[in-house]
């Protein structure tokens, strides 16, 4: 992989709207320049199935309630909620001198380092973008690509409430099954969250920077 040392802030937020998070995605691509440091943003989100650019209505079978948002990334619809790891990616891919294919390697080999680092053996599936364990997916990926900068990024099921995928057809496949990591590792885990996303943070870094 060509990619270019550039340096790369993060930020650290909270359970956040996805439309507000959306929103400053956007505000914050449109007014960067050539000088704009590049940012991952780690957040989680407060409940809502997103439907990306490819996503067809019948995916989403009865949204009890929670919000429904088009979004401009890649994909289909997904869900998201409190104690899965958000990470958006501010970046300007032209000026690290890598492409989408890149990018989405960056992002999976990040993420399947972290799950070894807990012992599991995760798993990229032909056809089927995202991270999976036993076949069933533990982490999704939606990107779009703007005046040569990326937006979006990835979700990963940490400690979660996973009922609310059983309500859609996750990443536009009838009959997925989702994991998560609270799921895979020695019970009595304390601190998991905060703990896997520091893990993830370091593997991404490593290939970034």
């Amino acid at each position: 992989m060509n990619v270019q040392s550039q340096p790369c802030q993060l930020r650290r937020l909270d359970v956040e709207n996805y439309a507000v998070v959306w929103e400053a995605m956007q505000a914050f691509t449109s007014a960067r320049d050539s000088s704009t440091v590049d940012e991952l943003w780690l957040l989680q989100h407060q409940p809502v199935f997103t439907q990306g650019q490819a996503g067809k209505a019948e995916h989403i079978l009865d949204a009890h309630g929670i919000p429904v948002v088009q979004s401009d990334r890649g994909g289909q619809v997904t869900y998201h909620g409190p104690g899965q790891l958000i990470v958006y990616f501010l970046l300007d891919v032209r000026r690290r001198g890598f492409g989408v294919r890149t990018l989405v390697d960056v992002i999976e080999s990040s993420i399947l380092e972290m799950l070894r680092s807990y012992g599991i053996a995760a798993e990229l599936l032909k056809g089927a973008p995202g991270v999976y364990v036993g076949g069933k997916k533990i982490a999704a990926l939606g990107l779009r690509i703007r005046k040569g900068c990326s937006l979006h990024g990835l979700s990963l099921n940490i400690d979660m409430d996973l009922e609310p995928f059983g309500w859609i057809n996750p990443c536009g496949y009838k009959g997925m099954e989702v994991t998560q990591l609270a799921d895979l590792v020695a019970t009595g885990k304390t601190g998991l969250f905060p703990e896997a996303r520091e893990r993830l943070v370091v593997a991404l870094l490593a290939r970034l920077l």
